[in-house]
């Protein structure tokens, strides 16, 4: 049941997002009682849960506000400037639901929920330091090997410049590029077991996606900010940093599917780098069959990397524990046959805890 959908995303916005929450209860109701709501949601009454047919609906109102054509609603969220009261939020969305019911079905329609969270950039970042140390290790080199970044479900590639933000550590210290003018507090306990000053090295960075977006459009720019919950300026504020620093250098992502381009991708070696396969917070999105045609082209993969041709497998995905769900930072590392859990943190990578354990 649709309601069923917009009233369990609800949920998951308790406590982080009073405006998101609040808004997705009413057109819960709104929904059960045949309203406007059951007009603008017409024709996705049974998308599966997984398409976020709630969050949809919440970015296709944002994105009117932020093109300024929902002034009344705009009063309410803070990434335009507003301050929500929650008690008259519904009423300011009403009309604004009956004035475009059209245009909002197609683009709740159109789109895909894609965040692409920068902040998921820091425990990359660490993460590649460490997997550039082991595998210099492991192969006799006095340096970490440059990184080939290789990003499965890469949105707008917002995660493939991890070596061009400025960390901002808890006493102080910068790491990263700290001339960058995104400036990020990754919010970490513990540290990564290696040197961080020394600098990452990317030399080629690629994604792939099913929808990418395009960052140097405002249409991209646009849409993935429609996603962000209004009321987490902390958030907002972390995408614009990103916006513009990809736009600056944007990284290419494809349009492919994961298996297809990661086939092509890792078809040959390329000595003396590390080649990088990543991906975080996708892994729920891929089909079954996706997810074995993966495994077995990496596997063919990781038979023939060699010491100086190695590859790793770095990943930033929830797994279910007894208290619920968590999001670790798992990496594997071939032929040295490095498997570490490096810790775990929320989904949006901020905060983080470092604690390096063998994964088994």
């Amino acid at each position: 049941m649709l309601a069923q959908l917009f009233t369990d995303a609800a949920q998951s916005c308790k406590g982080s997002s009073p405006l998101t929450e609040s808004l997705l209860l009413n057109a819960a109701a709104d929904l059960s009682a045949g309203g406007v709501t059951t007009r603008v949601m017409a024709g996705y009454e049974r998308d599966r849960k997984g398409t976020m047919p709630a969050l949809r609906f919440a970015g296709a109102l944002h994105r009117l506000v932020l093109e300024g054509r929902a002034p009344g609603l705009a009063k309410h969220y803070p990434s335009v400037g507003g301050s929500p009261h929650l008690a008259t939020l519904w009423d300011a969305v009403l009309p604004v639901l009956r004035e475009h019911t059209d245009e909002l079905r197609a683009r709740i329609g159109a789109t895909v929920v894609q965040t692409n969270e920068p902040g998921r950039s820091a425990p990359l970042f660490g993460g590649l330091q460490v997997a550039a140390h082991a595998a210099a290790v492991a192969a006799g080199r006095d340096e970490p090997f440059p990184v080939r970044l290789l990003e499965i479900g890469a949105s707008a590639g917002l995660n493939l410049h991890p070596d061009r933000i400025a960390y901002r550590l808890g006493d102080g210290a910068v790491v990263g590029d700290p001339d960058s003018p995104f400036v990020l507090d990754p919010e970490w306990t513990g540290r990564p077991s290696v040197d961080l000053t020394r600098p990452l090295r990317i030399v080629e960075r690629e994604g792939c996606d099913l929808h990418p977006i395009d960052v140097s459009t405002e249409d991209g720019r646009l849409t993935l900010s429609s996603f962000v919950w209004a009321d987490q300026l902390h958030r907002w504020d972390r995408l614009q940093a990103a916006l513009e620093l990809a736009a600056a250098d944007p990284a290419p992502v494809r349009q492919a599917t994961g298996p297809d381009w990661l086939a092509d991708r890792l078809a040959g070696q390329v000595p003396d780098v590390l080649t990088v396969v990543w991906h975080s917070v996708v892994w729920q999105y891929v089909s079954p069959a996706d997810r074995a045609e993966g495994r077995a082209i990496l596997a063919d993969a990781v038979a023939r990397a060699t010491p100086e041709a190695p590859l790793a497998l770095l990943v930033y995905e929830p797994r279910r524990t007894h208290t619920g769900y968590e999001f670790h930072l798992l990496l594997k590392l071939w032929p040295a046959g490095v498997s570490l859990r490096l810790g775990s943190g929320r989904g949006h990578g901020v905060p983080f805890n470092w604690e390096e354990q063998e994964w088994v």
